[in-house]
C-alpha cells in the first residue's frame, strides 16, 4: 500500500518547503484506507523529503515574492467569465498591460475557450484571434493557455515565455516534443475528460491522491520525452472533470502535491464552487470568493495564482504577507 506524506505547514520551522519560505516540521501520511496520523518531518522517507524540499529555481526568475499571480487575458467571445470583452485587440492589449501595471507576474493569453461544454476551436481559428495581439503585447511576460502545438509554437515564436495546456500536453500529440524542443517552462494541468465531457459525471476514487499520480505519472512521461524537469509547472485542475467535493478534497489537500517536486499553480478564480458553497451568484458577483480561494492557496504554499481580478488579488496577498512574520 502506497504511502502519500501531506506538509504541515509552519513558519520557520523544520524544513524549507520547497526552498521556503515556509517550512514543515511534521507530515501527514496518506493511504487509500485513510491517514495514519502524523510524523517528524525527519521520518517522512529521503525521497518524499527530497521532493518536497527541493528548491524550484523557475520561480526566481521573475524576482517577485509568492505567490506569483497570473492575470487572465481571454479573447474569447465564449469563455465562462470574460468572454467578449477582450475580443477587440486593442482592449486586450490595455487590459494586459493594466495587469502588468497592478503587479501581475505575467498574462496567462488564451483563444479557445475550455469551459465546461465548449467545442473545439479550429488550429486556424485560434491563431487568428492571437495574431493581432503580439506585437501589442511584445515585451510582457506571456503564458499562452492552449492545447494545440500550432499555437504554442506561433505564441512562442511571437515571445510568449510559457505554454499552459489544460490537457497536459496530451490532446496534441505534438505538443510535448515542441515543448521540449523549445525548453520553455510548461503547466501540466489535470482534467479528467474533455471540455465537452468533463462535467457529465467526474468519478474518483480518492479525487486528491488520483490527481497526485496523475500528475506524477504526467510528470514523468513529459520528463522522458525530453521536458527538463525543472520547466514543470502542476495544476490540480479545479473543475475540470470534477464536482464540488472533489473540488474541495483538492484545496483542503493542497499542500500534499509539492510532493511533485515542481512548483503548484493554483486556478479557482470566479469558478462555479464558489456559488455552490457560499449562495448563488453569478460571476461578475464572485470577488470575495475568488480571493477567498486564493489566499487559501497561499497558505497552502502554492507558487502561482491564476486570477481574474489582479489588483484586488495583488491587495489581498500583500496584507496577507504582511500578517505573517516570516513572509513580511
Amino acid at each position: 500500500m502506497r504511502r502519500y506524506y501531506r506538509p504541515l505547514l509552519t513558519e520557520g520551522e523544520g524544513m524549507p518547503l520547497a526552498g521556503g519560505p515556509f517550512s514543515f516540521a511534521r507530515a501527514e501520511v496518506l493511504t487509500r484506507a485513510g491517514s495514519e496520523g502524523v510524523i517528524a518531518a525527519d521520518d517522512v522517507p529521503a525521497h518524499w523529503r527530497e521532493r518536497l524540499t527541493r528548491p524550484r529555481p523557475l520561480m526566481a526568475r521573475f524576482h517577485q515574492p509568492l505567490p506569483l499571480v497570473m492575470g487572465i487575458l481571454n479573447v474569447t467571445p465564449d469563455s465562462f467569465s470574460d468572454g467578449g470583452r477582450h475580443n477587440a485587440p486593442a482592449a486586450a492589449v490595455a487590459a494586459a498591460r493594466a495587469m502588468m501595471a497592478a503587479g501581475a507576474a505575467m498574462i496567462d493569453v488564451g483563444a479557445e475557450s475550455t469551459r465546461p461544454g465548449a467545442a473545439e476551436l479550429p488550429v486556424a481559428d485560434e491563431v487568428a484571434r492571437l495574431t493581432p495581439l503580439w506585437d501589442g503585447l511584445a515585451g510582457l511576460p506571456i503564458s499562452i493557455d492552449t492545447r494545440k502545438a500550432a499555437v504554442m509554437a506561433a505564441a512562442l515564436d511571437a515571445g510568449a515565455m510559457i505554454v499552459n495546456d489544460v490537457s497536459a500536453l496530451t490532446h496534441d500529440p505534438a505538443a510535448t516534443a515542441l515543448v521540449a524542443q523549445r525548453g520553455c517552462p510548461v503547466v501540466l494541468m489535470h482534467h479528467q475528460g474533455t471540455p465537452e465531457t468533463m462535467q457529465l459525471a467526474p468519478h474518483y476514487d480518492n479525487a486528491l491522491l488520483d490527481v497526485f499520480d496523475w500528475l506524477e505519472g504526467r510528470i514523468a512521461a513529459v520528463t522522458a520525452a525530453g521536458v527538463a524537469a525543472d520547466m514543470i509547472i502542476a495544476d490540480p485542475g479545479i473543475g475540470f472533470g470534477k464536482g464540488l467535493d472533489h473540488n474541495l478534497a483538492l484545496l483542503k489537500g493542497l499542500p500534499l502535491l509539492h510532493g511533485l517536486g515542481v512548483p503548484i499553480l493554483l486556478g479557482a478564480s470566479r469558478k462555479s464552487l464558489i456559488s455552490k458553497l457560499a449562495g448563488d451568484a453569478s460571476v461578475d458577483e464572485r470577488l470575495p470568493g475568488s480571493l477567498a480561494l486564493a489566499l487559501a492557496g497561499a497558505q497552502a504554499g502554492v507558487q502561482l495564482l491564476r486570477v481574474h481580478d489582479v489588483p484586488e488579488t495583488v491587495q489581498a496577498l500583500a496584507v496577507w504577507r504582511a500578517c505573517h512574520p516570516a513572509l513580511s
